[in-house]
């Protein structure tokens, strides 16, 4: 993945770190970003939290927000992020929670929804996007989203 690089240069040159929190890419992008010879001077951490429970445990995800918004909102993923932010001390936060398929979708989240979080160096925002293909295609999709996402953030 070309933009990888493009990546994992940012962060170096920025002297940041990232940390994420993945359910429907269940690991996919921490292994991209730890592919990288000297990965360890930027990823710190990557917690995957496919189950509600998990995300609960392990980012602090409130239940209500679960009950009320679904497991895959902008505000699971923002409850996601802030979650990887106060257990790792990175300057960059991601979280990804989705549909990936080819089951799971309704009528109002079809296969393809996914939401993200991202903070870096304090300032937090949210996407929904909606992705077309298979179950590979939407976890790839995601990843190259968060990746594409991340440079821009970085390079403005």
């Amino acid at each position: 993945m070309k933009n990888l690089t493009q990546l994992t240069q940012l962060l170096q040159q920025k002297k940041l770190t990232i940390a994420v929190a993945e359910s429907c890419t269940g690991g996919n992008l921490s292994a991209l970003l730890t592919s990288v010879g000297g990965s360890s001077s930027y990823f710190d951490r990557g917690f995957i939290t496919y189950s509600n429970q998990a995300k609960m445990d392990m980012l602090g995800v409130q239940s209500s927000t679960l009950d009320k918004f679904g497991a895959v909102s902008e505000q699971t993923a923002a409850e996601m992020v802030r979650g990887v932010i106060a257990h790792a001390t990175v300057d960059v936060g991601v979280s990804i929670t989705g549909i990936a398929g080819p089951a799971g979708g309704t009528s109002d989240k079809p296969v393809g929804t996914v939401c993200f979080g991202f903070c870096i160096m304090n300032e937090c925002f949210t996407s929904q996007e909606n992705f077309s293909g298979d179950r590979t295609q939407i976890v790839q999709s995601s990843i190259s989203f968060v990746v594409d996402t991340l440079i821009h953030e970085l390079s403005s």
